[in-house]
This record gives structure tokens, sequence and C-alpha cells, in this order.
């Protein structure tokens, strides 16, 4: 059999049409990254506030079967956390909510980069399985009392340290990137300030620019307020 032969030539894209291709593809990308990282950056915040949420219902349960008092008004004898949390340790008073809680793995904000969720909450659970201060002076009777929130304030620009907080209501505080929130993450997308989420006695979650935040502390009514930072 003779062999055929073709008089096709081979179709191949000429270097204009390359350059058309990767023009377009650069275009197209140029669209959907951006959109794609805002969504992202939604979904992280969505399941902080969703963190929290469930952080507040488990505080209430747990009042609720223990004369209406949260962990830090509550003795260690007595079942609570409150000598432990004035010292410091913000882990005791999700330890000893445990079983209302269920899981470890909420007490991390969804954008913490630095802190790891842990597994259980028995041995080896701390301070860096968490991502949401504790109030020492919370009071389920004013319902406008801080409860938890992002611990990434910045106090004259400087940024808090694990340990006791002490805010008066006149403390030069603002939200930042310094501790667990990457920079660019928790900011009002419109006018590119920080914010943060805060949970409040009454179930709330409501997320604040560094303004309200400063008139939230104002309407707890206590001349200070102090925070255990993780």
């Amino acid at each position: 059999m003779k062999p055929r032969f073709s008089n096709q030539r081979t179709i191949a894209l000429t270097m204009v049409e390359v350059l058309v291709v990767v023009a377009a593809l650069l275009i197209i990308a140029a669209i959907i990254l951006p959109a794609l990282a805002m969504a992202n950056r939604k979904s992280n915040k969505l399941g902080c506030a969703s963190c929290l949420k469930q952080i507040g219902v488990t505080y209430r349960v747990w009042a609720g079967n223990n004369g209406d008092k949260y962990p830090m008004q509550v003795s260690v004898t007595n079942g609570g956390a409150m000598e432990l949390i004035a010292t410091g340790n913000v882990a005791a008073c999700f330890q000893v909510m445990s079983n209302e809680l269920n899981t470890p793995k909420v007490l991390i904000c969804p954008q913490d980069t630095k802190r790891i969720p842990a597994t259980s909450f028995s041995r080896g659970f701390n301070n860096d399985n968490v991502s949401y201060f504790v109030p020492l002076n919370a009071d389920q009777t004013n319902p406008k009392m801080l409860l938890s929130g992002d611990d990434n304030f910045a106090i004259g620009g400087v940024p808090v340290k694990s340990g006791l907080l002490q805010l008066s209501t006149n403390a030069p505080i603002a939200w930042s990137s310094g501790r667990h929130v990457l920079h660019g993450s928790h900011f009002w997308p419109a006018r590119y300030r920080f914010f943060g989420y805060i949970l409040f006695a009454d179930g709330s979650v409501q997320d604040l620019t560094t303004d309200d935040l400063k008139k939230a502390l104002q309407r707890t009514g206590v001349a200070t307020n102090r925070l255990a930072i993780p």
C-alpha cells in the first residue's frame, strides 16, 4: 500500500493570537480573583460572628444551671472559674462550660492564624486555643455588658498583651491587626477602617468600629471594664 500524503498544513496559533488569549485570561483573572477573595473574607467574618453566637448560647445555658451567674461570678469550689479567670486564665472559663459548648473549635476566630484549635477540653487545653477575651465583671442582669469578643485591641496604638486588661470609659482603645487578625481582614470595605466583633450579655453579636467600641464601653455603665486577654 502506498503511503498517503496530506496537503493540509498543521493549524497553529500565531504569536498575536497567543498574546490575545493570554491577555483575555489575565483580564478574567483580574475580575474573578478579587471577587473570590472578598467572598472568602465575608465567609470568615460571618464565621467569627457565628462562633460568638454559639459562645453566647453556652453562657446562657450554663448560667441557667448555676443560679443565673457566669463562670467568672462563681468560685472554683462551686464549679466556676472566678479565681482562675482573675489570673488571666481565659481557657478555664470555657473549660467549665465544656459540656454546654461541646467543641473547643468555636473558640478560634476563623481568621486567627496565630492560635491552634483544640481537639478537646481535656489535658493541654489553654489560652493558646482561644481567640476571644473573657470579662471579669460581666453580669447577666446588665444586657449591655461585654461578654466576649475579638481580642485585637490596641491601647494608644500599642497592641495589648495576654493577661488582664482594665479599660476605663475614656481609654484610648482602638481595633488593630496587631494580634490574631490578619491585616485587612476585619475592616469596613467602604471606609477601610478596622472593626471587631463583640458578644453582649443580651446574646447579641455586633460588628463595631473603634468609635462604636468606645460607646459600647460607656454603655456598660461601669467605670472600668476588666478583661482577660488570652
